[in-house]
Formats: C-alpha cells, sequence, structure tokens
C-alpha cells in the first residue's frame, strides 16, 4: 500500500454499520484507509465507495471471532504499512438474554468478540505506534458501559470491559504520545437490531445514525495531537438509550 495522503487510518468491522460510515468520513476528509473485516464483498463494496474521493485504500480479511489469530494477523499488517496514524475498532455483536439464561458458550463469543479481539488488535497495532511516537486508538463502546440493563447483561459486561480497557490503555500509553478514546454511543440504528442475538423491539427512528457517530469519530481523531477527547459519550436528541 502506497500512501498518498497525510494520515491512515485501519478500521475493523468496516464493512457496515458504523464502521463503513467511519470509512466514507474519513475518505472524505483525505485519510487513507485500511478496512479490515471478514466479509470480502462487502468490504470490496466499501473500498470502491471510499477510493471514489481520492484516496488509498487496502482490504484486509481477519475474522475477528477467531481471536487466536488476530494479533498475529494484525500484527503482519501493519508492518506492511508505512504508517498508521488512527486505529478505530468497531467490531462487536450485540447481544440479549437475562444472566440466567445465558449459555456459557454465548458468554465466550460475546467477550470474545467485543472484548478480547479489541485486545488483540491494540496488541498488534502498539508496536508500531509507539515506534511512530503517535497515534490514535478509538474503541466503539456503548451507553451500554455506563449504565446496565435488563436482558442484556452479557453485552453489558463486554462494554464496561471495553471502557475499563481504554481507561488503562490511555494511561499507559500516553508517555508514548498514544491517545486512546472510548466512544460511547446510545442505540444507533443498524444491521445489529436485525441480528438473531438481539431480541428487541425499539423505535429505530429515533435512533442514532451510523453518520452521526462516524462524524464524531472523526471529530475525536482529528483532535490536535497536544490534546485528547479521552471519553465522549453520544446520545440521541429525542431522549431514548
Amino acid at each position: 500500500m502506497t500512501l498518498t495522503q497525510t494520515h491512515c487510518a485501519l478500521i475493523t468491522g468496516a464493512s457496515s454499520g458504523i464502521g463503513k460510515a467511519t470509512a466514507i468520513a474519513f475518505a472524505k476528509a483525505g485519510i487513507d484507509l485500511v478496512l479490515v473485516g471478514r466479509n470480502q464483498q462487502k468490504l470490496d463494496e466499501v473500498a470502491l465507495q471510499t477510493r471514489s474521493f481520492g484516496v488509498e485504500v487496502a482490504v484486509f480479511i481477519v475474522d475477528l471471532a477467531d481471536v487466536s489469530q488476530v494479533q498475529g494477523k494484525i500484527s503482519a499488517l501493519v508492518s506492511s504499512l508505512p504508517r498508521l496514524d488512527i486505529v478505530v475498532n468497531n467490531a462487536g455483536m450485540g447481544y440479549t438474554n437475562g444472566l440466567l439464561e445465558t449459555p456459557l458458550a454465548d458468554w465466550q463469543r460475546v467477550i470474545d468478540l467485543n472484548l478480547t479481539s479489541v485486545f488483540q488488535v491494540i496488541q498488534g497495532v502498539l508496536p508500531k505506534l509507539r515506534s511512530q511516537k503517535h497515534g490514535t486508538i478509538i474503541n466503539l463502546s456503548s451507553v451500554a458501559a455506563h449504565q446496565a440493563f435488563p436482558n442484556w447483561g452479557l453485552y453489558c459486561v463486554s462494554k464496561f470491559g471495553l471502557l475499563a480497557l481504554t481507561k488503562t490503555l490511555a494511561a499507559e500509553e500516553r508517555s508514548y504520545g498514544i491517545r486512546a478514546i472510548s466512544m460511547s454511543p446510545g442505540s444507533v440504528n443498524t444491521e445489529l437490531w436485525d441480528t438473531d442475538t438481539v431480541q428487541a423491539d425499539f423505535d429505530r427512528s429515533s435512533m442514532l445514525t451510523p453518520d452521526v457517530v462516524a462524524a464524531s469519530i472523526l471529530y475525536a481523531a482529528q483532535m490536535p495531537q497536544g490534546a485528547a477527547i479521552e471519553e465522549m459519550i453520544l446520545l440521541p436528541t429525542g431522549g431514548t438509550f
């Protein structure tokens, strides 16, 4: 990948929803892209759309749910890049069920994707960011990292854990010039609500849109290097979560 722009961003879960909207927002801002996900066709479609804004775009297939190989693949990917400025850990899944009724296999699946895979991506990118002495890591958390909701217990646990991971990362990496940001949106109208692991009947018309969240991510990423928004809670103005 030959960079022609000033900055380069790696985005996980970039094939749809917030990840896709973020890729488009970054491309419009002139930021080169590395799109990571597991659906080749969808990633290629996003790449085609974002290249139309004149940026360089690379696509890499990584199944982030297979946490045993995430760090190695991300590390190899990042080592091939001349520079990396922004990492957006967006990949994740929703899950609803009472705690008593939650099978251990479901628990592990959600924790693996929503928390452990982010940890592994972080371990894969940090050596390069440290060597550059700069970089911004943005982790997509949720309002569920700040408030518990009945029947969303496992999802809340994964997001509370992600918030703690992000805060610790910020404290440890600040001296290396690396910023870690927790972005916690309320309900966002994405495909998450159509998945078989989420059973909820909400008014999606009053939710945040992926474009609004993407604009907030871009804003946080473009803060002057000497400052950081380390935590942002983004709620729809309609008063819903």
